[in-house]
């Protein structure tokens, strides 16, 4: 049985350990508020683009812009944007998985993949694996800009334009609410196939001629390679929202289970201490007894 120095010792620890995980808390909730608010502002935004420019696509010529280009499925580029850091519950498992799963799939119907990461722990996991990548972007959770999206874009334009890759597929964590945070999977390129739900089209534009002002080329040549920005972009702002809520989850569950430790150990140690007392009043009465 332990000692009673070894029960306080415990129980001191315990409660440092809680005073931390309360103090994570309020960090990610105040993190939370700043990113959420970014992210709430900007989704419209890239919704409304995502969905003009799928309509686009609908009555437009393929060939008039690279992005437009639609080619066999030969290689497909895998972009997984997961944290910097661990301490978020099961965020980064829970697309880790979702990725892993979609590219054993991909492989199985005898398509090349080739994997990009956003964050150290998507690298981490896959480097664990032997999953050679193609690019990594470090160091982005919670500092992301739209200079970070910009990279990202140009990098992944530059490619598919030089035929490297057939199509580019994005895997974040899309913000549902503080307790839920879906994986989700988007395609980027080519431009035209993308996926966009029944809730989005409300009020899309109807397919058919469009007056175009200076020209079609002008337009597409200025908005396809900010589309992919913008996407990029608010899928950072998605998964570093997502990330901070799954960190705020995670560190309230945690302190409220310091809170319950904190509870047993306490008695554990009463229980100690007054077995300790009684066991030396025995060893008193003991020896008054002896005495006598």
């Amino acid at each position: 049985m332990p000692t009673l120095r070894d029960i306080r010792k415990r129980l001191k620890a315990i409660q440092n350990t809680k005073k931390i995980t309360a103090a994570m808390k309020m960090v990610a909730a105040a993190k939370l508020r700043k990113v959420q608010d970014r992210m709430l502002n900007f989704r419209p935004y890239a919704i409304r683009m995502e969905s003009v420019l799928s309509d686009l696509a609908k009555v437009a010529e393929r060939e008039i812009h690279p992005l437009f280009v639609l080619r066999p499925r030969k290689t497909i580029e895998v972009i997984v944007m997961t944290s910097d850091r661990g301490l978020c519950g099961g965020f980064n498992t829970n697309i880790l998985k979702f990725a892993a799963n979609y590219m054993n799939t991909t492989k199985k119907e005898g398509i090349e993949v080739s994997l990009s990461i956003i964050g150290r722990k998507s690298r981490d996991y896959f480097r664990r694996r032997n999953v050679p990548m193609r690019k990594s972007w470090i160091g982005l959770s919670g500092r992301i800009t739209y200079t970070n999206a910009q990279e990202i874009a140009n990098d992944l334009i530059e490619n598919y334009t030089n035929e490297t890759i057939d199509e580019v597929v994005l895997i974040y964590s899309e913000f549902k609410s503080l307790l839920v945070q879906k994986p989700t999977m988007k395609k980027l390129l080519p431009i035209g196939l993308l996926e966009i739900e029944e809730s989005q089209k409300e009020g899309s534009l109807l397919s058919g001629d469009f007056l175009y002002e200076p020209s079609m080329e002008t337009i597409f040549e200025k908005l396809l390679p900010k589309n992919i920005e913008i996407q990029i972009y608010r899928a950072l702002l998605e998964t570093s929202a997502s990330e901070e809520a799954a960190r705020m989850t995670a560190m309230e569950n945690a302190t409220k289970n310091c809170g319950e430790l904190i509870t047993k150990v306490t008695l554990l140690a009463n229980k100690v201490r007054q077995a300790s007392i009684t066991k030396e009043l025995m060893d008193i009465v003991g020896g008054v007894e002896a005495l006598k």
